[in-house]
Order: C-alpha cells, then sequence, then structure tokens
C-alpha cells in the first residue's frame, strides 16, 4: 500500500514572550490539519528560525499534539528576533512545499508577518499566512471586548497574586507597589487592580490630558495613602503598568537620582530594572514631605503569569482559534489575524487593515473614558480630591499638589 503524500506543509512558529494557550493553539492547528492531510512543521525560536540557513524544527502530529494542549509554556521555543526585509527568503518555503504560516504572537509578531506576506506576494509565492493574537498584555486591535488568548489567564492568575498581597498589606499594616507587565498598555494592571479593589491603579491611558512623569506617578501614590489615612485605613497595595516607562524620556530617570542600567545603544534596560523597586523608593521619598511614614514594599507582576496552564476562557478560547485557522485557510483568506464574532464563528482581521504607515501593527490602549472604565476610577479607587483639603491639613501644608484630578488635569 503506498503512502499518502501530504498536501504539503503547514508552518507554526511562536515569537514574543510566552502566554498561556500557546500549547493549546498549536495542539488545535496540529490536529486540524493533519487530520487532513498536511505536514505539520513547528519551528524553534520563531522568525530567527525562519531565516536561518539551518532553521530548527520539529514534527507535530496528534501525539505530540494530544499531550501538550492543557499545558503551559510553549513545545515551540520563543524568540524575540525581528528579521529585516533584506534577511527573507523563499528558500524554506520552496523547500518544505509550505502552504501555511501560522504565527502566534503580539503586536510585533504580526507586524512581522505582515511584511513577510508582502514579500511572499512580491516574489509570487504563493503561502497563505494566519495570525493568531497571543499577548497577556491584551494590546492586539481586535474587535471591542475581544481579548488576546493569555489575558485573561494572566489576570486571574495576577488576581490571586494580588488578593494574597493586598491581604499580607492589612496584616502587616503596610503598603505594597505592584509593578504589573503591559508593554505600553493598561489592560493587564487595570483588570487586576479593578477585580482586587486596589485603592490606585495607575496605567498610561490614564494620562490623557496631560503629559506623563514619575513625579506625577508618585504623587497620584501618595494622594491613595493619604486618603485612606484619613479614612482610618493603614494599609494599602498600588498596582502601577510598567507602560508608563514607555512614554518616559531619559531625562526624567536623571532626576530620580537612582543609576539605570544602560545599554549598547544608550538606551536605559528597562528589562534589566524592578520597576517596583523605582516607584516604591520614589513614593517612599515623597511621603517624607507629608507627616506619614508609612512602609512601601515593591512586587513585581509578570513573568509568573505568562507559562502558567491555561484557564478554562483560554483553554476552550484558543482552541476555536486553532480549528478557526483551518477555516479560515479553507475560504481562501490569508495575511490576516483570526478572530472570533458574536456566534464565536472565525472572521479575518486584515492586517493591512490595521497598520500603521510604517506597516506595524497598532497598539489596542484600554479606553479610560469607556463607561465601565469611567465608573472604576469615579467610584472604586481611593484619592484626594477638594473636598478633602481642610481634614488633610496636618499630614500636608500643600493638599493640592495630591489632588488625584489636578495631578491628571481632568
Amino acid at each position: 500500500m503506498s503512502e499518502i503524500k501530504p498536501k504539503g506543509s503547514v508552518v507554526i512558529l511562536c515569537a514574543g514572550g510566552p502566554a498561556p494557550g500557546i500549547n493549546s493553539v498549536i495542539s488545535s492547528v496540529t490536529k486540524i490539519f493533519s487530520a487532513n492531510g498536511y505536514r505539520v512543521i513547528g519551528l524553534h525560536e520563531g522568525y530567527k528560525s525562519l531565516v536561518s540557513a539551518t532553521p530548527k524544527f520539529m514534527e507535530l502530529d496528534f501525539d505530540i499534539a494530544d499531550r501538550i494542549f492543557s499545558k503551559g509554556g510553549s513545545v515551540l521555543m520563543m524568540s524575540r528576533y525581528k528579521p529585516k526585509d533584506s534577511e527573507f527568503s523563499v528558500d524554506f518555503f520552496k523547500k518544505y512545499d509550505v502552504k501555511l504560516l501560522v504565527t502566534i504572537g503580539g503586536d510585533d509578531t504580526a507586524s512581522t508577518a505582515n511584511r513577510l506576506s508582502k514579500f511572499l506576494r512580491s516574489n509570487k509565492i504563493d503561502v497563505s499566512n494566519i495570525h493568531v493574537p497571543k499577548t497577556i498584555d491584551n494590546d492586539l486591535p481586535l474587535p471591542y471586548s475581544q481579548p488576546t488568548f493569555g489575558f485573561n489567564t494572566a489576570r486571574e492568575e495576577g488576581v490571586k497574586i494580588c488578593n494574597t498581597i493586598y491581604e499580607d498589606a492589612r496584616t502587616s499594616g503596610n503598603w505594597f507597589v505592584i509593578s504589573a507587565m503591559g508593554r505600553e498598555a493598561g489592560h493587564l494592571a487595570y483588570g487586576v487592580g479593578a477585580a482586587c479593589h486596589l485603592p490606585m491603579i495607575i496605567i498610561p491611558e490614564m494620562f490623557n490630558k496631560t503629559e506623563i512623569t514619575l513625579d506625577k506617578i508618585v504623587r497620584l501614590a501618595v494622594s491613595s495613602i493619604i486618603k485612606r489615612t484619613i479614612l482610618g485605613i493603614g494599609y494599602g497595595a498600588i498596582i502601577i503598568s510598567e507602560g508608563v516607562f514607555h512614554f518616559l524620556d531619559n531625562s526624567e530617570f536623571e532626576k530620580t537620582g537612582i543609576t539605570f542600567p544602560i545599554d549598547e545603544h544608550g538606551h536605559i534596560e528597562l528589562n534589566a530594572i524592578s520597576k517596583s523597586h523605582v516607584f516604591a523608593t520614589l513614593i517612599s521619598s515623597e511621603l517624607k514631605k507629608t507627616t506619614l511614614r508609612n512602609k512601601v514594599r515593591p512586587n513585581e507582576l509578570g513573568y509568573e503569569l505568562r507559562c502558567c496552564a491555561p484557564a478554562a476562557f483560554d483553554q476552550y478560547y484558543t482552541t476555536k482559534l486553532g480549528l478557526g485557522v483551518y477555516d479560515l485557510y479553507t475560504r481562501g483568506i490569508s495575511g490576516c489575524m483570526i478572530t472570533l464574532d458574536n456566534e464565536e464563528n472565525s472572521e479575518p482581521l486584515f492586517l493591512e487593515d490595521v497598520e500603521d504607515e510604517n506597516g506595524k501593527i497598532q497598539t489596542r490602549l484600554l479606553d479610560i473614558n469607556q463607561g465601565d472604565v469611567a465608573l472604576i476610577y469615579k467610584d472604586n479607587l481611593h484619592y484626594v480630591t477638594e473636598q478633602d483639603y481642610n481634614t488633610i491639613s496636618e499630614i500636608t501644608s500643600t493638599p493640592e499638589h495630591y489632588d488625584f484630578n489636578k495631578i491628571l488635569n481632568w
């Protein structure tokens, strides 16, 4: 009996940082395509391997797919390598008879996929590309209320951690400052902070009417500590999105007096520092300008969220996305991110429709004016307002300095 020849190869690559649900996507894509006669290749090290003369990859089949679908991490090694257009080649696609490239990643991965798709079309290479939107940051421009996979699991795990931190704050009478991952967007910090009833949530999007500075961030934090003090609450936790760092120039860091590591390009290496330690140091210093002497403890939130096993939502969601890749492919759709409509049908979001003038996929920020978000900031946080000036006069001689609305120019 002669061996059935595959219809061609489907290549899966993952790039960027890990997120819960990657293995579920790989599993679902592998199962549906291999069942329909395709060879499935998993590329290690993302685009780095794709443009290499010696690519690292593994054959994916049902047995592997069935073992990994509920596990955290990624069976495929990941890389943040972003190839230049000049590094693209048609060789790999021709050699392995590639019919479809499935990319799993965030905005950088999608942007590279967008450039690669254009390169292949210009060279008349008929390879489809479908991108599966992955990131705990939730910052890809998907339809309203549709998350990137991994976000809900990361938020759920983050809530568990922050609930424990908040309980520690109450038990010990301390304040904690938590730095949450998020690149340029504040979805994760906001989602965790709102769920945990944290008294202050600081994200880049709230600075929509004023420039972001470290001084304003610190005064917002102290505003919450002061407000809780006059309410008779001597503890709390403040969550700050690391995204605020992406809007600060080097002069802001120089003002702090803190020595930061510098990379070979002269830029501050934000990934090499504990952002919560920076904030805790600055907040403690600002408190000395008042009569308060609360202890402020730092805590980082991010890496421990990325490789945990997907929660039920993400395990189901990524299964639908993985199977949806096959649906879009059989419909002849390419150059897109896969999304699901309100009835969970697969729908394409074409990358060219969400790219900027440089071909980069745009970032989705949290809408600070959205009804439920505005409600949290209005009614579920603790901060100083003009009505508190007389009450806090014994704590600070400059109460307006810590007025939440004045700091943000709201």
